[in-house]
């Protein structure tokens, strides 16, 4: 994978003497003149006229394909790498480059599966070709293979020390590859250990995890843009004085940052409209709280605070309820449709009220033995009752006392008959004891 400024192939004429120069060759060293010096309006034509000397000339195709893709033509560019294959002699140097540019193509087109494969036949070449270890690297990465993708970027970086993009890959990897003693040095560095400790503790993964992460996040800029005399004990430099030089945050600085991006995090809240003495209560929509005891953001609080940044209200409030997700909503909805193909139907919470008061009973004596059905969702209890005809006058209790709610505004309900209801009515006695709510038989 190939970032930035591609180089055209340099050396499209690497062997042959001054005097077997062409007018081909002429036309192609003009046209790589242009494109370094970023005419690419220019670049573009030259080839074109190159190609038209020699359509299947391979030095050309490759030209013109590494334009396109500069200029992010990817179609285009394609075209022209796969037709410079198609010309290309067997003892080419050129193979793996070329499929490594197609890898690149890919990648770019979100099409991860050709991307692998190019990258592949490209380092079936040339093992070391950088760029082709690098892309494959990133769709390893991203297919969720981090360890296998962490010694990829490892072997290109043995090849090329100084590439940034392998290096700044393999660094974001380092809680997922890190062996122990290694994460235990990592802490070391940090000051997040004493310097004699020896054996890494679950306690210090974790908290590995949490400073690498903010170092990834942006947290020493975010320090440095806080404390204009930053502390000097905020910030540690590794591998001082050599081209690899990396700034991590200590212990402290990784505290001090989390109380600076809380004390942040608060004046956003009270600006979106939240009372102080409620900021703390504040839940994210999945419910959890987003501050924890020490007055610090969590995980998901960090990212609700992001979110307000950009004045997005992804917060709850103490008093307001969770809202239901796609998924619990296509669950509640499962739910209540096998109740109905059960021959249930769905009454209101103060429907469900006059049953309990018309009745004494307790919910869970009306759920076993009386057609009561309920289940929690997103939204509140949600009931249900048995409303077919039954010769259970048990199980049709719930049902007779709805459906007489019903009909006193809708006189076309017909009300069901229920000899245990009319019976204990005529003795003036409630079906369940007003004591425990269970039944009276």
């Amino acid at each position: 994978m190939q970032w930035g400024k591609l180089l055209l192939v340099c050396s499209l004429l690497i062997g042959q003497p001054l005097w077997a120069q062409t007018k081909l060759a002429i036309c192609l060293e003009e046209g790589k003149r242009e494109y370094l010096s970023r005419d690419y309006t220019h670049a573009q034509a030259t080839f074109e006229r190159c190609l038209r000397m020699d359509a299947h000339n391979v030095d050309t195709l490759l030209s013109l394909g590494g334009l396109s893709l500069t200029q992010d033509q990817l179609s285009t560019a394609k075209t022209y790498f796969t037709q410079a294959l198609q010309n290309m002699q067997r003892s080419s140097p050129y193979f793996s480059y070329t499929y490594s540019m197609l890898g690149d193509i890919s990648l770019k087109q979100q099409d991860n599966t050709s991307a692998l494969r190019y990258y592949n036949q490209s380092l079936s070449y040339n093992r070391a070709n950088v760029n082709s270890l690098v892309g494959k690297g990133v769709i390893t990465e991203n297919l969720g293979n981090k360890k296998e993708a962490a010694s990829i970027y490892q072997t290109a970086l043995a090849v090329e020390p100084l590439n940034l993009i392998a290096r700044k890959r393999l660094i974001a990897l380092e809680p997922i590859y890190f062996n122990d003693e290694e994460m235990l040095e990592a802490m070391k560095q940090r000051y997040a250990v004493l310097p004699d400790k020896e054996k890494l503790s679950d306690d210090d993964r974790v908290l590995f995890q949490k400073i690498h992460t903010a170092e990834q996040r942006g947290g020493i800029n975010y320090l440095k843009e806080k404390y204009p005399n930053l502390p000097s004990d905020y910030i540690a430099v590794l591998f001082k004085d050599t081209s690899f030089a990396r700034e991590v945050l200590t212990i402290s600085g990784y505290n001090a940052m989390q109380k600076q991006i809380a004390q942040d995090a608060i004046v956003v809240f009270q600006k979106a409209g939240v009372p102080l003495k409620d900021v703390f209560d504040l839940r994210d929509l999945r419910g959890n709280k987003i501050f924890l005891e020490d007055s610090t953001l969590t995980e998901s609080g960090l990212q609700v605070y992001q979110q307000a940044l950009n004045g997005k209200r992804m917060f709850l409030m103490p008093n307001e309820r969770v809202p239901a997700t796609a998924a619990d909503l296509k669950r509640e909805a499962q739910q209540a449709q096998n109740l109905k193909d059960r021959g249930y139907t769905e009454i209101s919470a103060t429907e469900f009220g006059l049953i309990k008061q018309q009745t004494n009973c307790s919910e869970e004596t009306l759920n076993k033995r009386l057609g009561l059905r309920t289940f929690d969702s997103k939204n509140g209890k949600r009931y249900f009752v048995y409303a077919k005809e039954t010769t259970d006058t048990h199980r049709g209790v719930s049902w007779y006392y709805v459906a007489s709610y019903r009909a006193r505004k809708n006189k076309s309900i017909q009300v069901p008959e229920n000899n245990l209801v009319e019976t204990y009515r005529n003795w003036n006695y409630k079906i369940c004891s007003a004591v425990d709510g269970e039944l009276l038989e």
